[in-house]
C-alpha cells in the first residue's frame, strides 16, 4: 500500500492510495469514496472489497478529492478528471499498471462522479456504481428529505460553523456529518454544493448531470442500487439505466431486493457477495 499526491491546488494537497495486485500489466479500479461530496476519505474503502478486487487481479487506486462547500461542483470534478489523468500520464512512471485499462468505481456521491467520468473527454474504460445518481436536480434533493427531517434537526448555525476558511480534500463524517443533514433537511444540497440556489431555474447545471449527458460513447456500467434506499432514491438508477439503454450502452442494473443505502457494507449478505461476484464478472470483461 503506497499513498501518491496526484494534485496540489491552493496549498490543498490532494492524495490516492494504491492497493497492488502484483501482477504486470494489471487493470486498476479507481474508487471514488462518498459522503454527499461534503465529507470522507481515500481510505473508507472497505478492505473486503479492496481484497476482493485484488484478489481477481486488479491495482486499486483509492482517491481523495477536493469537498464541498469550500471548494464546488465545477472544482470537485476537475479533481475527479486530474485523477484519471495523473493516472494515464504519471502514475504509469509510478507503479505497473495497464493504462488502458482502467475503470471507475464509486459509491453514493461518489458514484455520481464515477457516473460523470463517462462524459469527460479522457473516460475509463468501464463504470461501476454503488447507489448512484445521474441527475442531481432532482426533487429529493432540492427539497427537505422526508428521510432526514424525522431526524434531529441540525441548525444552520451549526451547519455554517463546521465550514472550513481554506479547501480540505479529507474529513471523516463525524467532523461534517450536520452539514450534510442541515442540506437534506432543508433541500439545500445544490446551494452548498454549486452555490446556486435550490429555487432558482437549474438548467445551468444540466452539464453535472450524466442521465442528461450520456450517448452511444459512454463507457460500458454496472450499477447497482437497494430499492429501500431512503437516501438516494433506487429510482435515480432506474432512470440512468433507461438512459443508457436509450443511448444503445452496454450496461447492467443489479437491484439489492430490501437494500438501504450503503448496502455494501454488510459483506456478509449472500446477496452482497453475489453481487460483487456480478461486479467482478463485469470488470473482468471489460478490462480485457
Amino acid at each position: 500500500m503506497k499513498t501518491y499526491t496526484y494534485k496540489v491546488t491552493n496549498n490543498c494537497e490532494i492524495k490516492g492510495t494504491l492497493h497492488e495486485t502484483g501482477k504486470k500489466q494489471a487493470p486498476l479500479l479507481m474508487y471514488i469514496h462518498g459522503g454527499g461530496l461534503i465529507w470522507g476519505t481515500r481510505d473508507d474503502l472497505d478492505k473486503k472489497q479492496v481484497e476482493l478486487y485484488i484478489d481477481a487481479g486488479f491495482n486499486v487506486f483509492s482517491i481523495d478529492y477536493r469537498l464541498a462547500p469550500e471548494t464546488k461542483l465545477p472544482e470537485i470534478i476537475e479533481d475527479i478528471r486530474d485523477a484519471i489523468v495523473w493516472l494515464i500520464e504519471e502514475g504509469n512512471r509510478e507503479f505497473d499498471f495497464d493504462t488502458e485499462n482502467i475503470a471507475v468505481i464509486g459509491s453514493s456521491a461518489g458514484a455520481y462522479l464515477a457516473l460523470m467520468t463517462g462524459v469527460l473527454e479522457t473516460r475509463p474504460k468501464a463504470i461501476v456504481s454503488f447507489y448512484g445518481y445521474g441527475d442531481i436536480t432532482g426533487d429529493w434533493y432540492t427539497e427537505p428529505s422526508p428521510h432526514f427531517t424525522k431526524m434531529p434537526s441540525a441548525p444552520e448555525m451549526l451547519a455554517n460553523q463546521l465550514i472550513m476558511d481554506k479547501p480540505i480534500a479529507a474529513s471523516p463524517i463525524e467532523k461534517r456529518y450536520a452539514i450534510y443533514l442541515y442540506c437534506r433537511q432543508q433541500g439545500k444540497w445544490i446551494d452548498y454544493v454549486t452555490g446556486k440556489s435550490s429555487k432558482e431555474d437549474l438548467s445551468s447545471l444540466n452539464e453535472y448531470c450524466p442521465a442528461r449527458l450520456a450517448d452511444r460513447n459512454y463507457p460500458p456500467t454496472m450499477l447497482l442500487h437497494g430499492d429501500q434506499d431512503e437516501d438516494v432514491p433506487y429510482q435515480e438508477s432506474v432512470n440512468m439505466k433507461q438512459v443508457l439503454d436509450e443511448a444503445g450502452v452496454v450496461n447492467q442494473l443489479i437491484t439489492i431486493s430490501g437494500g438501504k443505502h450503503t448496502f455494501d457494507q454488510n459483506m456478509e449478505d449472500p446477496q452482497v457477495v453475489q453481487a460483487f461476484e456480478k461486479v467482478i464478472q463485469f470488470l473482468k470483461q471489460q478490462l480485457s
